[in-house]
């Protein structure tokens, strides 16, 4: 049964974090063959010394949650995500999950369960988990972000001519080596490390299956509408230019 490694980025999220790793730790439990770790992106000492506590309460509990990883400055989700996939004790998988529960531990355990159903040495496939309302999938997002969402993801699509639907959702699993042997091409730190990470797997012949999966939004988020909008659309422009020299 393939194995996952599984991240869950926060900055700043412990009273998100502290209703939601319970019930994601008690959803992989039922699964096994899966390592959880959760980094701090540098939140700064008391945020983080709380998120530290939170952490080591449920390892006394739960043996596949590692000890919280702390980074020293912030490096953006990108950059958290990609230090704690360090991590991964040589998982099949590697993978995150946002630590605002937005994407239910039901969800996160379901795809893992997809992943760990596949055939043992079927690992060239990524799971993008994706916010559409399709096969009884219940999505509850304000319109706005919805609306700029849908403005996003067809950005991505035309400029870098991928055929996604939803290119942000906070959950995502990749296959290790697949990652691996883009990992030294990745330069975005930000919230579009996931879209550069998408073309890079695609470019180099990784499958990527979007799963459609319930979505609730949940008061608290970092993310600045317009002001960051602004800035991964103009990630996306140094994505294409970068895509470009990877080619040559």
């Amino acid at each position: 049964m393939p194995s996952v490694h599984l991240v869950v980025p926060c900055f700043r999220e412990t009273e998100r974090l502290r209703r939601f790793l319970p019930s994601l730790c008690l959803e992989i439990a039922k699964r096994g063959n899966t390592s959880l770790i959760v980094v701090d992106d540098g939140s700064g000492n008391l945020e983080s010394d709380s998120t530290h506590r939170i952490v080591e309460e449920l390892r006394a509990s739960f043996p596949f949650l590692m000890p919280m990883k702390r980074l020293s400055e912030n490096m953006g989700k990108g950059g958290t995500v990609y230090a704690g996939w360090l991590d991964h004790c040589r998982s099949d998988y590697v993978g995150f999950v946002d630590a605002d529960g937005a994407c239910p531990a039901s969800e996160v355990a379901r795809l893992i369960s997809i992943l760990q159903g596949l055939e043992t040495n079927h690992t060239s496939t990524a799971l993008f988990a994706s916010r559409v309302k399709m096969l009884g999938r219940r999505v509850d997002r304000l319109f706005t972000r919805h609306l700029l969402g849908r403005v996003y993801a067809t950005l991505v699509s035309e400029l870098l001519d991928v055929p996604v639907y939803d290119s942000q959702c906070g959950l995502k699993i990749v296959p290790r080596r697949a990652y691996e042997a883009v990992a030294a091409k990745l330069q975005i730190k930000g919230f579009a490390f996931d879209v550069e990470l998408m073309v890079a797997l695609l470019d180099t012949g990784c499958q990527i299956e979007e799963v459609p999966i319930d979505w609730s939004e949940v008061p608290g988020g970092k993310v600045k509408l317009f002001r960051d909008s602004w800035r991964m659309a103009r990630d996306v422009l140094r994505i294409r230019s970068g895509r470009s020299a990877w080619r040559l």
